[in-house]
């Protein structure tokens, strides 16, 4: 059995559950989402927005879905942006959260190369300390592997589910396990160790030096596979992050290295909101069919035409005109 599938990868199931206090909560920490609503217009119905190109449809998407006549609709819900709020935590505010991230990031991959997903997992003798002493513990060991820079994602908990809490004889549900999930750049890549059979031990790559350094700082790092998208990544994370409850802008995710505030100055515009199908500019739609649409839908693709009148038409009208 090679180094990395021994020693490295047993690291994350010798976390043993800590008792919290009520659901995802334990001490100053909570989950995000788990607040009180902010106030009587979270998730209401705000308008569409899409793209009424049909004509430029005519493609299949991965699903099977065949677009060809049809118009897409991306459903949007007032939001209060607030990470504690269990109605907009998820589609709001790490929604806004993850494309700011996106953004910095692809930025900071034309100088640094391929952005990695990296878990850091924290040694328990650790987990009393501080956020601020926790969060400079976990630079500093992605310092000495060779991560330069990234963003932080602040997990304080683990979930145990009804297979893994039969198998390790312990309650189901989230348990205090603070760790961080990092975006961010590895000097030289990874490409040396992805795909690689074994670990040999003095090789030079990542999993080597990880597992080196782990001996004398406790701390394990893992590099998770290829991301289907830097954002997609960014957001899962964050709609299960941790914050301090009684603190009103706790960052939940910070920037260090070379992709700090202070070394990477980026000029960052608005993420474009474009069609997936046809990558034209979403513009704000009018409904005027009979159908009604499932609660909680996002987005979908839907018929331009029904019963030989066109629905879907641009929304022209000046707000307060």
């Amino acid at each position: 059995m090679s180094l990395r599938d021994s020693v490295l990868e047993d690291e994350f199931d010798e976390d043993f559950p800590v008792e919290s206090e009520g659901f995802g909560r334990y001490g100053d920490f909570e989950l995000v989402g788990h607040g009180k609503v902010t106030n009587d217009n979270c998730g209401r119905f705000s308008s569409y927005y899409g793209c009424v190109r049909a004509e430029l449809h005519d493609k299949v998407l991965l699903s099977g879905e065949n677009c060809k006549g049809k118009v897409y609709v991306r459903v949007h819900h007032h939001s209060c942006n607030n990470p504690r709020c269990p109605v907009c935590y998820k589609y709001g505010w790490a929604s806004r959260e993850a494309g700011k991230i996106e953004l910095r990031l692809a930025e900071a991959s034309k100088r640094f190369g391929l952005v990695e997903h990296i878990i850091v997992g924290v040694p328990s003798k650790f987990w009393g300390l501080s956020f601020e002493a926790l969060r400079l513990k976990a630079i500093q060991a992605l310092a000495v592997r060779d991560v330069i820079g990234g963003v932080l994602i602040f997990h304080g908990f683990r979930y145990n589910n009804a297979d893994e809490a039969r198998r390790k004889h312990v309650l189901m549900g989230w348990y205090w396990s603070p760790h961080f999930h990092v975006l961010g750049f590895i000097i030289g890549g990874y490409g040396k160790c992805r795909g690689c059979p074994k670990c040999v031990k003095g090789c030079g790559g990542f999993v080597d030096r990880n597992y080196r350094l782990n001996e004398s700082d406790g701390f394990y790092l893992k590099v998770l596979g290829k991301r289907k998208t830097v954002g997609g990544t960014a957001w899962y994370q964050l709609n299960h992050a941790s914050i301090k409850a009684k603190v009103r802008r706790f960052h939940v995710a910070t920037w260090f290295g070379v992709c700090s505030y202070r070394r990477l100055k980026v000029k960052v515009e608005r993420k474009r909101n474009v069609c997936p199908i046809c990558e034209h500019d979403l513009v704000k739609l009018l409904y005027h069919g009979s159908k009604s649409f499932k609660s909680g839908m996002r987005e979908f693709v839907v018929d331009l035409v029904e019963d030989d009148r066109v629905v879907w038409v641009e929304d022209v009208r000046r707000s307060g005109g």
